[in-house]
C-alpha cells in the first residue's frame, strides 16, 4: 500500500514529511506520470505533430525529425506534410522547449506561433529500499508550456499569438539580449554542421 503525499513545490519537503529514520536515499523513483489534459491552445487541428521535450532530451535529434516534417521531407501516416507542431515541455524542459521553437523558426519560414504556460499534475511513485516501508506517492504540481507553430494563419487576437518573422543574420537586433542571440546562434551554427 503507497503513502500518498501532496506537494505542490518540490521533492524534498515531501519526504521530509516522512519518518526521519527513513531519508531520500532510501527511496528511488520508479514511476511518473504526467496528466494528459487537453492542450490549452484552442482550435488545434486534429493530424498535428506533437513533440515533448524533457530535460534529457537532445536538442539536435528533436530539431532534425521536426524541420523534416515542417519541410515536407518527412511524410505522416497519410503521406501528407505536417502543417502544424505543437512543442510541450515541463519543469526543467521549458527553458529547453522554448529553445527548440526558436531555432525551428529561424530554419522554416512563415511560422506563426501561439504560447501558453499552464501547470500540469505529476504523480511521482517512490520505492523505499527498506522491506515493510510503504511506497510514497507524491503528486505535484508543475509549470509547464506549451507552443504551437502552424504554416497556416492562426487568430492574431489569441493571447500569445506572434507573427512570422523572417529570418535574419546574428547581427540585427530581433528583440532578444545579446547573450540570448550569441546563444541561439551559436546552437544554430552547431546544428547546421
Amino acid at each position: 500500500m503507497a503513502q500518498k503525499v501532496c506537494s505542490s513545490t518540490s521533492l524534498n519537503p515531501a519526504i521530509q514529511s516522512l519518518p526521519p529514520t527513513l531519508g531520500l536515499n532510501n527511496f528511488r523513483r520508479v514511476r511518473r506520470t504526467e496528466d494528459s489534459g487537453p492542450y490549452p491552445i484552442p482550435g488545434l487541428a486534429t493530424d498535428f505533430l506533437h513533440m515533448r521535450v524533457r530535460e534529457g532530451s537532445k536538442i539536435r535529434n528533436l530539431l532534425r525529425f521536426a524541420t523534416a516534417r515542417m519541410r515536407g521531407e518527412g511524410k505522416d501516416s497519410h503521406g501528407r506534410s505536417t502543417r502544424q507542431i505543437v512543442f510541450t515541455g515541463s519543469e526543467r524542459g521549458v527553458t529547453k522547449t522554448i529553445t527548440c521553437v526558436e531555432i525551428l523558426k529561424r530554419k522554416v519560414e512563415g511560422l506563426h506561433q501561439v504560447s501558453k504556460l499552464y501547470y500540469k499534475t505529476v504523480d511521482e511513485v517512490w520505492e523505499a529500499s527498506k522491506h515493510g516501508v510503504p511506497d510514497v506517492t507524491i503528486q505535484r504540481t508543475v509549470p509547464a508550456i506549451c507552443i504551437l507553430l502552424s504554416k497556416d494563419p492562426l487568430n492574431p487576437h489569441e493571447p500569445g499569438y506572434q507573427p512570422p518573422h523572417s529570418v535574419s543574420g546574428p547581427t540585427e537586433d530581433t528583440g532578444m539580449c545579446g547573450a540570448t542571440r550569441s546563444r541561439v546562434y551559436s546552437i544554430l551554427v552547431r546544428w547546421d554542421r
